[in-house]
């Protein structure tokens, strides 16, 4: 079926979808439900071979074109003998697993028993869960760095097309750590965090242009945030450096890591948080004269994309507080000013701002007393103004949306094997399902459409992008996924499609 075909049949499709619609909102008051309970039967069919998983065939052949299997299994030697699957068959299960809307190790099980899914990866049988658990067992530190590199290898080819309008002239580099608890007792490496959680407490850097996850780094769970930060920010700024004008790493307060200072600002920019703690640099906020500081105005949290306007609903939380008298923390104004900043451990002088809150504190419709507090930003950036440079910092946040995700959407953080290296091993792996979902956005033909997809929610990713019915048809040289159903993401599905067919990746 030709390219034409496929688009006729769309639109077909999407004009019967449309027309049950509006004669749906022509009709009156109905005296029955509109889901009725009969007319229905259950066969298995004799010949037709057909999944839920039709994005996973493009999502397959933009790994073949980037070269990522053929990349792991040159670098990777955790197998003695192929029998039957090679190091990228078990790397790519596991990201394929969580794309299809698996959650665990077990849900394997589900689609080494789906003889339409394996068609569709042109795979006689993938890998059991036991298999996959035991690959992650084989793995070193230095496997998994490798397997991590690998994966970086293929990235500058996405970067040097249609990523390219993501980066931007600026890409900003975010780390952070976040914690992954367990229940279990008997995971080694791990330990018990500052919040007397039992776990492991893994690093996070991506890239915060494109939403990938450049590195993922497993630690026990008494590791400091910062523990190792600086090799692998040095890693990340190697990475991205040579494919953008312009590099800027960004970290809260535990990442100002003050003798490394002077190096990075060869490199990158970089926006740090700064500890408040030292009296010396308050003494200084406090020094400075009335008109250094400048009223600092907030951008509105949502901006309705039709400019229109709700009425606010009644603040119920707020009224709860107040009626009971709970103490609550209010702020009223912020200001902003700067100075410029030498730290103890650096030969240069950096620009350091601070922002001024002004906060009441609030019993009732009381007000107890009125406190102000600090907030310090390092940058080596110049350009934007001061107000600017806490919008970039606090912009950072969004990488707090990355981590939720890599916990809860992907599953990434779940630590279902042995030992630490092993579930950093599967961490790698499962976030692989992520980095694919940017890499596919990339593929998209707009640009609005590669921000959104890139920012989307994973959960709704499979939803909309790989969860799509077809049938899987067999020829002699080609498999064919025939989409039988259709909803309004399905032609995104074919320009991808259409996309990746075209584009060579050198």
């Amino acid at each position: 079926m030709s390219h034409g075909q496929s688009r006729g049949n769309s639109a077909r499709r999407k004009r019967k979808v449309k027309a049950r619609h509006c004669k749906a909102g022509r009709r009156r008051a109905r005296a029955k439900p509109v889901f009725s309970a009969g007319g229905l039967h259950y066969e298995i069919g004799a010949r037709t071979s057909a999944m839920s998983y039709g994005g996973i065939g493009a999502v397959r052949r933009l790994v073949s074109k980037l070269g990522l299997a053929r990349e792991m299994d040159r670098r990777l030697e955790l197998l003695r003998r192929h029998l039957p699957y090679h190091e990228s068959d078990h790397v790519l299960n596991i990201a394929y697993n969580l794309l299809c809307g698996g959650t665990r190790l077990e849900d394997l099980g589900g689609l080494r028993h789906d003889a339409a899914y394996m068609d569709a990866l042109g795979a006689e049988l993938i890998p059991s869960p036991t298999a996959a658990g035991d690959f992650t067992r084989r793995f070193s530190e230095s496997d998994v760095i490798e397997l991590m590199e690998c994966i970086n290898a293929v990235r500058p080819k996405l970067w040097r097309g249609r990523g390219r309008d993501l980066l931007g002239p600026v890409a900003y580099v975010d780390v952070d750590g976040t914690l992954a608890p367990t229940l279990g007792k008997k995971k080694a490496g791990m330990d018990q965090s500052y919040k007397g959680v039992w776990g492991y407490h893994p690093l996070v850097v991506s890239l915060a242009n494109t939403g990938e996850v450049l590195y993922l780094v497993n630690r026990p769970g008494n590791a400091v945030s910062h523990r190792g930060a600086a090799a692998w920010i040095d890693k990340a700024l190697a990475l991205v450096s040579p494919h953008v004008p312009r590099v800027c790493v960004r970290g809260d307060t535990d990442f100002s890591l003050t003798v490394n200072f002077d190096r990075w600002s060869e490199q990158a920019d970089f926006i740090f948080g700064y500890d408040a703690q030292p009296p010396a640099l308050v003494a200084r906020a406090e020094a400075l004269e009335a008109d250094a500081w400048t009223r600092l105005g907030r951008e509105p949290r949502h901006v309705s994309p039709t400019g229109a306007t709700r009425s606010k609903r009644e603040d119920v939380k707020g009224r709860i507080v107040r009626e009971r008298g709970y103490v609550n923390k209010r702020l009223n104004f912020e200001d902003v000013a700067e100075y410029d900043y030498r730290p103890a451990k650096c030969r240069k002088t950096y620009r350091m701002v601070v922002v001024r809150k002004n906060i009441s504190r609030m019993k009732g419709e009381l007000t107890l007393v009125e406190e102000i507090r600090y907030f310090f930003y390092i940058t080596t950036r110049r350009d934007p103004g001061a107000a600017e440079v806490v919008r970039l910092a606090n912009a950072r946040s969004d990488q707090e949306n990355v981590i939720e995700q890599l916990k809860n959407g992907v599953n990434a953080l779940r630590v279902p094997v042995y030992d630490l290296v092993s579930n950093w091993a599967y961490m790698v792996m499962a976030a692989l399902a992520w980095n694919l979902k940017s890499f596919l956005a990339m593929m998209m033909h707009l640009k609005a459409d590669r921000r959104r997809y890139v920012a989307m929610e994973f959960r709704r990713f499979v939803r909309e992008m790989i969860l799509v019915p077809c049938q899987v048809i067999r020829r002699a040289r080609q498999t064919t996924l025939r989409i039988i159903g259709w909803q309004p993401t399905t032609d995104r599905l074919f320009s991808v499609w259409r996309t990746i067919e075209r584009t060579g990746f050198g």
